[in-house]
């Protein structure tokens, strides 16, 4: 039997990260799927568990050749989910995928019975302050995940659920009880 795959969205700065690690946590059954990239790595992210870390060529070449369950470009950057490594995490059970939203309407297409679950912030004001508070994001590339989070916020009303991050361990709350489902 294979596990359920869950689809977590939110625009840049939304505290994705902080919450996944807070559901991962009480839930040690569940997998984390690595998504690829072509960006290069923020400090504190790690080979193949925050990402697998590609140079654009091969990344390509994995397109080439049918190696992702999806993939898109945005920010300047490929990113992707590797076809392989998800099946075989799915195989021993649930598993958790951190993806944008063509992405996650890509794994829909893909596998109808995955759950999508959209993490929105509490404000566009409070997304763009926690962005820059990172400090890890130049200015330029401030406005330009701003503009791509206005279109990523406004595709939440295709997602099975969307669940509010004001505080992240009342967020990482009700994400288990959509697990829990």
């Amino acid at each position: 039997m294979s596990g359920r795959l869950y689809v977590i969205s939110g625009a840049s700065g939304v505290g994705k990260s902080t919450v996944l690690r807070l559901v991962m946590a009480r839930r040690p059954d569940l997998t984390f799927s690595v998504s690829a990239t072509t960006r290069a790595p923020r400090s504190g992210e790690r080979e193949g568990i925050s990402y697998y870390f590609l140079p654009e060529e091969t990344f390509r070449s994995w397109i080439e050749a049918g190696e992702f369950l999806e993939y898109d470009a945005h920010n300047g950057y490929y990113y992707g989910t590797p076809r392989g490594q998800l099946e075989e995490k799915l195989a021993k059970g649930d598993v958790l995928l951190d993806i944008e939203p063509n992405g996650a309407f890509a794994v829909r297409r893909a596998r109808p019975d995955a759950t999508l679950i959209f993490i929105m912030p509490p404000s566009r004001e409070e997304l763009e302050r926690r962005l820059r508070g990172r400090g890890d994001t130049p200015e330029a590339e401030v406005a330009l995940r701003m503009q791509r989070a206005d279109w990523e916020m406004a595709q939440r009303v295709f997602y099975d659920y969307v669940v509010e991050n004001r505080q992240p361990e009342d967020c990482a709350g009700e994400i288990l009880k959509i697990l829990s489902k």
